[in-house]
């Protein structure tokens, strides 16, 4: 199962700002989820064009059958990056690198300076949600039910035992 998710907005600012605040952006008290943020790999190509690869962490709250279901709430992705001051266009691609065999999460932004009016910069965002093995959750689900269900019964079993036996005493 696949999900696409479009937004656009345009930030009152220069593209030179908004750019430069990509790099500062975390962390930030909206997102306090994000915990980290690691360059892996930086270079400025011929043209001009600033490429990097960033490691990002989050740290998400959840319940505790689910941490106990994924051994982990700390998920990572891989952000791509590609920054070109002459064009005045900052494009971004990440993906999850955890959970991926349960999930799949693609977003891409792009920055870009307004045509119209260069004091506002337009950001498109798009995301891509698949779920490539929905078996794997639903094997899971079902162990876990099956597993119950077996404790379930021995529980009725027992219980049914000890009023059997108030029964035959009485």
């Amino acid at each position: 199962m696949v999900k696409f998710w479009e937004s656009e907005h345009t930030f009152n600012h220069p593209w030179s700002h908004v750019s430069s605040g990509h790099w500062r952006k975390y962390p930030n008290p909206y997102n306090p989820a994000v915990i980290s943020t690691d360059i892996v790999e930086r270079n400025v190509n011929t043209s001009g064009v600033l490429n990097s690869t960033r490691l990002i962490s989050t740290e998400f709250s959840m319940p505790r059958w689910v941490k106990n279901i994924f051994g982990s709430t700390t998920i990572n992705a891989i952000e791509h990056s590609s920054v070109d001051p002459t064009n005045k266009k900052l494009c971004l691609e990440s993906k999850n690198i955890t959970f991926c065999n349960i999930v799949t999460i693609k977003e891409t932004i792009t920055y870009r300076q307004d045509p119209q009016d260069a004091s506002r910069t337009i950001m498109n965002q798009q995301a891509e949600i698949s779920v490539p093995s929905m078996t794997f959750m639903e094997k899971t689900l079902a162990d876990s039910i099956a597993k119950n269900s077996k404790k379930g019964k021995e529980a009725m079993e027992w219980v049914i035992n000890a009023i059997s036996v108030e029964f035959e005493e009485a």
